[in-house]
C-alpha cells in the first residue's frame, strides 16, 4: 500500500519569468493622449433592462421568502428582518441600474 506521499518530497524549482523593460516615455511631454473611452458594458438598453429586471426579481424573491413565514403567523426574528432588508436593497439596486446605470445623476466637481 504505497502512496505518492510516502516517499520524500523533492524541492520544487521555480523559474522566474524574464523582466520586461519599462516602456520609454514619449519624446514630447505634451504628447496628445487618447480620450477616455467609455466602458463597453452599461451602454446598451437591453443589457440594462435585463440586469435591472433580474436584480428586481431576485430582490423580490428574497423578500418574499423572508415574508412567507410571517404570513403563517410566526414572529419575525432578526434574521428574517435582515433578509427582508437585503431583498429590498437588491431590488433597489435593480431600479438604480434601470434608471441611472452610469452614475450621471450627481454632479462631478
Amino acid at each position: 500500500m504505497g502512496s505518492s506521499l510516502s516517499r520524500t518530497l523533492e524541492p520544487m524549482k521555480v523559474v522566474e519569468p524574464p523582466v520586461a523593460a519599462s516602456p520609454a516615455p514619449p519624446d514630447a511631454p505634451e504628447a496628445p493622449t487618447s480620450p477616455a473611452q467609455e466602458p463597453l458594458f452599461n451602454n446598451c438598453l437591453s443589457c440594462r433592462v435585463l440586469s435591472g429586471s433580474g436584480l428586481i426579481g431576485a430582490g423580490l424573491y428574497v423578500y418574499w421568502v423572508a415574508r412567507k413565514p410571517m404570513k403563517l403567523g410566526y414572529a419575525p426574528g432578526p434574521g428574517t428582518i435582515t433578509q427582508m432588508v437585503i431583498g429590498i436593497s437588491i431590488a433597489c439596486w435593480g431600479i438604480v441600474i434601470l434608471t441611472d446605470p452610469k452614475g450621471k445623476a450627481y454632479r462631478v466637481v
